[in-house]
């Protein structure tokens, strides 16, 4: 069991665009540690992405330090694998990362974007088309095995496939005909300024073996700074919270308050071979 939490709380970081109240996702973040509920944020279709600023494109080596630890119930209640995890504390971790633009299609009429007629009576009887805009994502696949194998060994992951159809959707083979599929379910970003980016994304985890499944959710939110005077381009903070799903005997002590948080720092450095 301390292995699969392990796992949770590395593949969560894989870098995982729905609009929210200006400020909110920042609040959250100025209440750390104080978290006693999940952030109220939209729900995901199954065709999107989380969308990057375009400063974030190319192919990094980041260096991952877990900074800080919490378990919010304890001593009544300590997640398995919490106490095993501090072995990870103030000790960096080296993966490669990639964003690239990829196509996505938005609804059009005459060249108006479909988000402003909204509030106009023309979609009833216009006949609506499809522009194809550019935007920056993240490499889920290739993101997720580099930093699984980094945390866990290379024999530890077979593979990371993320479904065609849904972007949102990740399955994780290991060793032993085990699996961990993660669907992100609500997501939520924040801009407020040109060289800083926020996003919130909750996952459904699911942990397959022959002898049981396990589920539980997993929440991260990312502060991604642009630094323009610095031998670190992109430096990044990152909260990892766990919550217990309703199907586990302890559900009803935690309710909707997280069981575990992991604070990360983040460096960015840019693949010297990335034009």
């Amino acid at each position: 069991m301390r292995g699969f939490w392990v796992f949770c709380l590395v593949l969560v970081c894989c870098f995982w665009c729905t609009g929210v109240r200006a400020g909110t996702l920042n609040d959250r973040l100025s209440q750390f540690p104080n978290w006693d509920t999940k952030p109220v944020i939209s729900a995901v279709k199954a065709t999107e992405d989380l969308v990057y600023p375009d400063w974030i494109k190319g192919t990094w080596n980041v260096s991952s330090t877990l900074v800080e630890m919490v378990a919010p119930l304890a001593p009544d209640f300590v997640t398995p694998g919490f106490e095993g995890n501090r072995q990870f504390l103030n000790k960096p971790i080296n993966f490669l990362v990639r964003f690239g633009e990829v196509n996505q299609q938005q609804p059009q009429v005459k060249g108006y974007p479909f988000s402003l007629l909204k509030t106009q009576n023309v979609l009833r009887t216009a006949t609506l088309t499809k522009l194809k805009t550019k935007s920056v994502v993240a490499d889920r696949s290739f993101n997720g095995l580099n930093i699984a194998r980094a945390t866990l060994g290379d024999r530890s992951i077979l593979s990371v496939n993320v479904d065609r159809d849904n972007p949102n959707r990740q399955v994780t083979y290991l060793p032993g005909e085990r699996q961990l599929i993660s669907l992100v379910t609500n997501r939520a970003t924040e801009q407020p300024n040109s060289n800083q980016f926020i996003a919130t994304e909750i996952s459904q985890q699911i942990f397959r073996s022959t002898a049981q499944v396990y589920l539980n959710e997993v929440e991260t939110t990312t502060v991604y700074q642009r630094q323009k005077v610095s031998n670190v381009p992109i430096t990044a903070e990152q909260i990892t919270a766990i919550y217990l799903s309703p199907q586990d005997p302890s559900y009803f002590i935690a309710t909707e308050k997280p069981v575990a948080l992991y604070h990360y720092h983040l460096n960015f450095y840019q693949q010297k071979d990335e034009n």
